[in-house]
């Protein structure tokens, strides 16, 4: 799941080229290994439409909201529902209030919740750790991208392996 990376936001964020680098990442990876993947934009009127960096793939569902919890939007919510996962990963801005109010509210309907923090930003470093330490102490496992990457792999030799090594070298 790759929360609000809206095109106004996105330059006002702490570290956004390693943000944004390590989400093709993630879903370069999702798409080859067929996981499916749900795109938010906040209020796209005011603050702009996915970064083009990370649009185009025709398998990711992206959907539109005005609360800061994904979860409290009822399309998301039935979205998520429908997919049937019980694990979601998440990455996105800003980390203290979308990223940590979704994270939170999934973790309270018994989703098993992964924060990738090297794909997560707010606009201060001090707020992306404090969503980061709230997050880990609430029972979200706090991962990286190449942690994340090399789970959904499993096994080196395979043609999945070979064709993602290039984007975490």
């Amino acid at each position: 799941m790759i929360i609000d990376m809206q095109e106004r936001l996105v330059p006002a964020m702490q570290a956004p080229a390693r943000t944004i680098r390590n989400t093709r990442t993630l879903l370069s990876s999702a798409h080859e290994l067929g996981i499916p993947v749900i795109m938010t934009e906040q209020y796209p009127a005011g603050l702009g439409h996915t970064v083009p960096e990370l649009t185009g793939r025709p398998d990711t569902i992206t959907l539109e909201k005005m609360h800061f919890s994904c979860m409290e939007d009822e399309t998301f919510a039935e979205t998520l529902a429908r997919l049937g996962r019980k694990q979601v990963v998440l990455a996105g801005m800003e980390a203290h209030i979308c990223v940590v109010q979704t994270a939170a509210s999934m973790i309270e309907r018994n989703y098993d919740v992964f924060v990738v923090s090297d794909a997560t930003a707010s606009r201060t470093l001090d707020s992306e750790k404090a969503c980061i330490a709230r997050l880990g102490a609430s029972g979200a496992a706090i991962v990286t991208t190449e942690m994340v990457v090399f789970e959904w792999l499993g096994k080196a030799g395979t043609p999945a392996f070979k064709k993602l090594l290039p984007l975490i070298k």
